[in-house]
C-alpha cells in the first residue's frame, strides 16, 4: 500500500534533493554524480565531506543517522538506502 509521504513522486523528489545537497557538498556538477559514483573514488570526497553530508541529510529530512552507516554512504545509492531506512514508517 502506498501511503502519502511514500509515493513514487515522493520518492523522485526526495532522491533529487539527496543529490542537490550531496552536489552542493562536494563541488561538483549535478552531471558528474550517478546513482552508483562513488565519492571517495571518483569525486575525492574525504571524511569531513562524508560527515557534512549525513549531517546535512540530518537537518533536512529530521532524522538522525548513526555514524556506522557512513560506511554504506558511499554514492548515492547507499545514501538514499541509508535515508529510507532512517525515515519513520509512515
Amino acid at each position: 500500500m502506498t501511503t502519502p509521504d511514500n509515493t513514487i513522486a515522493d520518492r523522485e523528489a526526495r532522491k533529487a534533493k539527496i543529490k542537490e545537497m550531496v552536489c552542493r557538498i562536494l563541488e561538483i556538477d549535478p552531471a558528474e554524480l550517478t546513482d552508483t559514483s562513488l565519492f571517495k573514488e571518483e569525486h575525492d570526497a574525504d571524511s569531513l565531506r562524508a560527515i557534512e553530508i549525513l549531517a546535512a541529510l540530518e537537518r533536512e529530512f529530521g532524522i538522525t543517522i548513526e555514524q556506522d552507516e557512513l560506511s554504506r554512504m558511499v554514492n548515492l545509492d547507499g545514501v538514499e538506502s541509508v535515508v529510507d531506512r532512517a525515515l519513520p514508517a509512515r
